[in-house]
């Protein structure tokens, strides 16, 4: 396997910048988990955004609101090279997702950012507000150590990527110029299982959010009348139970028209990411015996990465308090996220879905899908952005990282085109999206080098 050489000394001389302000970094991202800011429930997110702006000013960083149509502001940063170099945009968001249930968290609850044998709890902890200070911390490391930094450095920190990022685009649109960069970066989620170093995502799947919505009488009806009136929940499941079949076959005609095919280069990444995880302690992690289906390594890897979904995220109907309620429910929704992989369009899969439910009986069921979908993508591995991420990663964690051709997860601006690399670097077991989100505190500090090597093979490639 290959290895890295020593950094340069001029580059250790950053590391060791960051080591002897561990205490600030650590601290800061403590305050900042200590700030609800839950897009989903429109909860403190101007107020965490102007506490960022400050904490970046503080640092002798550029940052201003970008106001957008709707929603909080996007916080900007541009802070230029004082030399000829690439530029590369910063991307991050300070919004995280709602903690219920608040109950099954531990450490003083999802704003504590305790630390506890050296892992800090709290939402946000590593979804995504330890990568924000990543990119903050490495750009003050190298002003502080050399008095600039190695790229022209563009940061953009939103706060609405927990819910699809409904109203970015038009702002993006509009700042086209501002937004002009030579390759883009985020940094959100962590190493893979198994390793001790980083997954580099070459793509991301999309996301589209339907909910689709049955409907009978007026109001609920006594249960006695079942035989005479509309069964909206029925009616739900049996329309679900045409969208998906028991071997996850998605079932909506032409749903895979055209999709992404593995390339020979695809194939040798899922098969070296396969060779490297830990599939037994991902089963550990999630509290399954075995993958659906029978799936484990490069299969699994493979279906993860390029294998379009259809997930049920909540079914709302009926009663379900204490006791027993006698009625016919006259509405039942059900909440999905469809993954779409490259090649497949999210206007597209709307039509599809409408027509797939016409076509099976059930026109009558509304289909709402939410904003924010925007297409998926892919670029090479020979990109200068995805060159400067794996030269990084090698260096600052002493091996290669892991490649992967298309992320699962997350969800990256989309609306400018930019090269650009998902990576994370999180301890697994991190519980992102769950309660006790956590991230250990060696981790994130091996994460601001990680960002601060990024930015130094980038301006120089």
């Amino acid at each position: 396997m290959t290895t890295a050489a020593p950094p340069s000394p001029q580059m250790q001389a950053v590391y060791d910048w960051i080591d002897a302000h561990a205490d600030e970094c650590i601290a800061d991202l403590q305050a900042f988990v200590q700030r609800p800011s839950i897009s989903a429930q429109n909860i403190g997110l101007r107020e965490t955004a102007g506490w960022l702006r400050d904490l970046m000013h503080r640092d002798g960083l550029p940052a201003e609101f970008h106001e957008l149509d709707q929603g909080p502001p996007v916080v900007f940063g541009h802070l230029p090279a004082k030399r000829p170099a690439k530029t590369i945009l910063c991307y991050a968001h300070y919004d995280v997702q709602p903690p219920e249930p608040i109950e099954a968290w531990t450490h003083g609850g999802p704003w504590s950012g305790a630390i506890v044998d050296g892992v800090l709890y709290g939402r946000g902890a590593t979804d995504n507000k330890s990568g924000v200070l990543a990119f903050t911390k490495a750009a003050k490391a190298f002003l502080q150590v050399r008095g600039e930094v190695p790229a022209n450095l563009k940061f953009l920190t939103e706060g609405e990527e927990e819910i699809g990022s409904p109203n970015l685009a038009a702002w993006a649109e509009r700042n086209k110029e501002l937004l002009a960069a030579d390759g883009m970066h985020c940094l959100d989620g962590s190493v893979e299982t198994g390793t001790d170093v980083p997954d580099v995502s070459l793509g991301l799947k999309s996301v589209l959010f339907v909910e689709l919505v049955a409907r009978g009488a007026k109001t609920d009806i006594h249960s006695l009348n079942f035989p005479l009136v509309p069964a909206p929940v029925w009616e739900l499941i049996w329309a679900l139970n045409t969208i998906l079949d028991r071997d996850r076959r998605i079932l909506i005609e032409d749903w895979a028209e055209g999709i992404w095919q593995l390339t020979p280069e695809d194939e040798e990444q899922v098969q070296a990411k396969a060779a490297r995880i830990d599939t037994a302690e991902m089963k550990r992690e999630w509290g399954i015996e075995e993958f659906v289906l029978g799936r484990d390594g490069a299969d699994a890897v493979r279906a993860r990465a390029y294998e379009p979904t259809a997930n049920i995220q909540g079914i709302i109907a009926g009663y379900t308090g204490p006791g027993t309620k006698t009625i016919v429910p006259n509405e039942a929704r059900a909440r999905l996220d469809f993954r779409l992989i490259p090649n497949m369009q999210p206007d597209a899969a709307i039509r599809k879905i409408k027509a797939h439910l016409e076509k099976h009986g059930f026109g009558h069921i509304e289909v709402r899908a939410f904003d924010g979908a925007e297409p998926p993508y892919k670029i090479s591995v020979k990109e200068d952005i995805s060159q400067a991420i794996i030269a990084a990663a090698t260096e600052v964690y002493g091996e290669l990282p892991v490649v992967n051709g298309v992320s699962a997860e997350g969800a990256i601006l989309r609306h400018v085109w930019i090269p650009c690399v998902l990576t994370g670097f999180a301890n697994p077991g991190a519980n992102l999206h769950a309660p006790d989100e956590n991230i250990h505190i060696d981790m994130y500090l091996k994460g601001i080098k990680y960002a601060a090597a990024i930015m130094e093979h980038f301006g120089r490639s």
